[in-house]
C-alpha cells in the first residue's frame, strides 16, 4: 500500500523520497526517490527537509518525531495496523499513538478504535484492490468445486490473530463432510520451505498448496475459487477477503473487525463471530445452497469494484493538504 500510494503521489506531481536502511528489500515497483540511510537503524539526521514526514510502523515513530522537532517537517503517521493489540512492546507501541495528532488510518473500525483509546480521529485512506485483480474468463470444464484460503507461517511469527490453526480444523471438517470439494491452501513459497507445519499439511493431511509468484498467478488461484475462507479476529483490514471478490469467490469469513466496511453478511459473504464457531457451517451452507453462492459471488464482485486505488490516493493527499493547513495556521 506505501507503494501504491507514493507512486500514485508522484504521478501527481509531488516529490516522495523513501527512507530506508542499507538492508531493506525493495520487493515492489517504486517511482518514488529511494534514499538509504549510511545505518542499519533509521535516525532524524537522515530526513531531509520536507513539508511532511511519514512515518508508520510504531519503531519508525521516534525518529521521525525527532526530525520533526528539529524543523524537518510536520509529522503524520500513516498507521497500516494498530500494533499494541497483537505484538509484543506494547507499552512502547501504545505510546508512539501519542506522538503526533496527524494520524492516516485504513479503516474506519480502527479509526474508531485509536479515537476511543488515544482520543485522535485519525484520517480514513480506504484499501483498494489492486488492478491486477479481476475475474477472468477461466474454463469451467469439469472444475471441481474448489475452497481456497491463504496461510502464513506459524513457526516464529505474530500470527495469533488470523486464528490459522481454527481455519484448518474447519477445512478438515468440511473436508470430511464433503469429501469430493478440493481444498487450496496458498503460501509465500519462502514460509512454506520454512515450516514444518505447513508441509505436515501437505505431506500428512493431504492439503493442496500453490504458491503464486506475483499477483498475477494469485488472481488465477482466487479465479479458481468458489469460496474464499479468512479466519482472522482481528485486521485493520482485510484485503485478501476483497482480492478474492473482485475475482468472483464466495467470502466466508470471521469478523474481524476490519472486514466489515465490505463485508455483510448475507449480502456480500457470509460472516460470523469467532464465540458462534460457525465458519465450517458457514461453508456447508454454501456448498449446498447453489443460489445463495451465486448471489454473493455477485454482489460481492459488484462491492469489490468499488475499492479503487484512485480513491486511496485522492484520500492521502486531501488528508496531507489538511495536516500541513492545520500545522501552519
Amino acid at each position: 500500500m506505501l507503494a501504491d500510494i507514493s507512486n500514485g503521489l508522484v504521478d501527481l506531481g509531488h516529490n516522495v523520497t523513501i527512507l530506508m536502511p542499507p538492508q531493506g528489500d525493495i520487493e515492489y515497483d517504486v517511482k518514488a526517490k529511494i534514499t538509504r540511510t549510511p545505518g542499519a537503524v533509521i535516525t532524524e539526521q537522515d530526513y531531509p527537509n520536507s513539508d511532511l514526514i511519514i512515518s508508520n510502523f510504531y519503531s519508525t515513530v521516534p525518529s521521525a518525531a525527532a526530525a520533526s522537532a528539529q524543523g524537518k517537517g510536520v509529522h503524520a503517521r500513516f498507521s497500516l495496523c494498530y500494533e499494541p493489540v497483537f505484538l509484543p512492546e506494547q507499552s512502547v507501541s501504545f505510546q508512539s499513538y501519542n506522538t503526533t495528532p496527524y494520524l492516516l488510518v485504513i479503516s474506519r473500525y480502527q479509526q474508531e478504535l485509536i479515537s476511543l483509546l488515544h482520543g485522535i480521529k485519525g484520517e480514513h485512506i480506504p484499501i483498494y484492490v489492486n488492478p491486477n485483480f479481476s475475474k477472468l474468463s477461466l474454463s469451467n470444464k469439469r472444475k471441481p468445486f474448489t475452497i481456497s484460503a491463504i496461510v502464513r507461517i506459524p513457526e516464529g511469527g505474530y500470527s495469533w490473530q488470523r486464528d490459522q490453526d481454527y481455519l484448518i480444523e474447519q477445512l478438515k471438517v468440511v473436508k470430511k463432510q464433503f469429501p469430493s470439494v478440493r481444498i487450496n491452501l496458498i503460501c509465500p513459497p519462502n514460509e512454506f520451505a520454512q515450516s514444518p507445519t505447513l508441509q505436515d499439511l501437505r505431506n500428512k493431511e493431504g492439503f493442496l498448496f500453490y504458491s503464486p509468484k506475483d499477483d498475477y498467478e494469485l488472481c488465477a488461484y482466487y479465479n479458481r475459487a468458489d469460496i474464499f475462507v479468512t479466519s482472522s479476529i482481528y485486521e485493520t483490514a482485510v484485503l485478501p477477503g476483497l482480492e478474492a471478490m473482485k475475482c468472483g469467490a464466495a467470502i466466508v469469513c470471521v469478523y474481524a473487525g476490519g472486514n466489515t466496511e465490505y463485508g455483510r453478511h448475507e449480502e456480500t459473504c457470509l460472516m460470523s463471530y469467532r464465540y458462534e464457531n460457525r465458519l465450517g457451517k458457514d461453508i456447508g451452507r454454501l456448498i449446498q445452497d447453489s443460489a445463495l453462492l451465486a448471489k454473493l459471488k455477485v454482489n460481492g464482485q459488484q462491492e469489490a469494484e468499488k475499492w479503487q486505488l484512485s480513491n486511496s490516493i485522492a484520500a492521502f493527499e486531501k488528508a496531507c493538504y489538511s495536516f500541513l493547513q492545520d500545522a501552519h495556521k
